[in-house]
């Protein structure tokens, strides 16, 4: 027979106890409050201007002063990302930005690894759209050491065959296990819709064929292209002054030498779309369906981007936006709908998506076309916008609470363009949107004659559905796709 031990009853019994008169303090039910408590008054934000130097070789150095923690975040930004990836290679970009910590300056991949840890850090390197970075974060006596490592890394990688090899079979499984996921298909088709052939259109991160197509030439080119000192910040956050950043950026990157070629150019961000307004992907026995809806979207510098921002948040940037209520919380036809905002250097992307029963795709189309539309049409109310506005507000503070936080923010800015000042303006800009503003917003840029949605899924179960509300609506096979082609079908002689 078991016995509980003397200490174990007394610490139970404690327990109860403390618990018995913490739930005699709760409200009984009926005296529970029916409505949540208002948002409470936006926080006051103060985070300094951002200081701005330039080396001898063009490089840009920008730097943020935060005391008090001896931390410092270093961030080598390249004003170029996947948008460079030529014809038929695409995620090349993405690809080399991954390779530079591999290899460099004689280091192996985890000869490196072992010196950023020794430095108490780690380096992250990655490539998004317009931008390539890599960034460690050390403590403010060891930034010195951490500058020369990250100096080594983007300017003299070794780009070995092996660490390539190791890299293409990575990459090629991830997009594998990514594609299989309808929501994940849809997204990429319906940037495709919204793009066409310009350079946001195809995958950032690549397709499996186009992974294969890359040698180690095509990086080594692409990075002699563009990672070089008039194209590229350095950003510097944390326990730093103006002065020793400048000091710091002179002594390991001031002898990088400017090319004497020209940056080549910019392709243009979105053209002509080769799709149609709905597109059918029959994923046959899928389990369920992934409906995505786009539209296309103004650049970073539009001038009503603060608009578009709390328009998003209104359509479905949180939990409690309305894709959200509609979809999931009132008919209970997916775990999860939201959307997203996406601004580039010269075109953007609105999308909303969410993953639903095969069956229930039809309906889930209607529901986000239908929510694009009265977002153009009626007002928000002033409850439902101060709310979206919280979250906004709530989640960019949280954005600057770390060192590593602030510089992304800083390089968001400063690789569109935009005012470095504005970093400390978010929230008075976000509080100034108004209902008649966001109305006008989705009128301009949400008109449902302009939307592109896409729906991969097993296509038996809601393709004649969503065929009676859209005849227009293309049906094509997922095994049969060609994900380098704008039209996602290869050419007639292979079909």
């Amino acid at each position: 027979m078991s016995r509980v031990h003397p200490l174990r009853l007394a610490v139970f019994t404690a327990i109860l106890s403390v618990s018995g008169s913490v739930l005699a303090g709760v409200p009984a039910a009926s005296n529970f409050p029916a409505t949540p408590p208002a948002p409470g008054p936006a926080p006051q934000l103060s985070v300094p201007t951002p200081a701005t130097q330039r080396l001898a070789n063009g490089l840009e150095v920008i730097s943020v002063r935060r005391a008090g923690l001896p931390l410092v975040t270093a961030q080598l930004v390249v004003r170029r990302g996947g948008e460079m990836d030529p014809p038929g290679l695409a995620g090349l970009a993405d690809l080399t930005a991954n390779l530079l910590s591999k290899g460099a300056a004689g280091k192996t991949a985890p000869q490196i690894a072992a010196s950023a840890e020794a430095l108490g850090g780690s380096l992250d390197a990655s490539a998004g759209w317009d931008e390539s970075a890599v960034g460690i974060t050390v403590t403010t006596p060891k930034l010195p050491q951490a500058l020369g490592l990250l100096a080594a890394v983007v300017r003299q990688p070794d780009f070995s065959a092996a660490e390539l090899q190791r890299a293409k079979a990575q990459a090629v499984d991830d997009l594998r296990l990514q594609l299989s996921r309808p929501t994940a298909l849809a997204a990429l088709a319906a940037s495709r819709g919204v793009f066409g052939e310009g350079a946001y259109g195809h995958s950032r991160n690549g397709t499996p064929d186009s992974i294969a197509r890359i040698t180690r030439a095509d990086v080594q080119h692409l990075h002699g292209e563009l990672y070089r000192p008039d194209n590229a910040i350095l950003i510097l956050t944390g326990d730093i002054s103006a002065a020793q950043a400048q000091q710091l950026a002179q002594a390991s990157f001031g002898d990088w030498q400017k090319p004497a070629t020209p940056l080549p150019p910019r392709p243009a961000g979105r053209t002509a779309s080769a799709l149609p307004s709905i597109l059918l992907i029959d994923q046959h026995g899928a389990g369920q369906a992934g409906v995505v809806a786009a539209h296309a979207a103004p650049p970073r510098n539009d001038a009503d981007y603060y608009v578009g921002t709390v328009a998003n948040a209104v359509l479905g940037g949180s939990y409690s936006a309305r894709l959200n209520e509609e979809i999931r919380i009132k008919r209970g036809l997916s775990y999860g709908a939201s959307s997203r905002l996406q601004s580039f250097g010269d075109a953007g992307i609105w999308l909303a998506s969410a993953q639903t029963k095969n069956p229930s795709a039809p309906q889930l189309v209607e529901l986000m076309l239908g929510q694009f539309k009265l977002l153009g049409s009626t007002r928000v109310s002033a409850d439902e916008l101060a709310a979206r506005k919280a979250t906004l507000i709530g989640g960019y503070g949280r954005s600057l609470e770390t060192t590593a936080g602030l510089a992304n923010q800083v390089a968001g800015l400063a690789i569109y363009g935009v005012r470095l000042d504005e970093i400390g303006k978010y929230i008075a800009r976000v509080q100034a949107v108004t209902p008649k503003q966001i109305e006008k917003y989705a009128r301009k840029h949400l008109d449902g004659d302009d939307s592109h949605v896409v729906v991969v899924g097993d296509a038996a179960q809601f393709g004649a559905a969503i065929r009676q509300q859209h005849p227009k609506a293309v049906l094509l096979e997922s095994t049969a796709l060609d994900l380098d082609s704008p039209s996602l079908q290869g050419p007639p002689a292979s079909r």
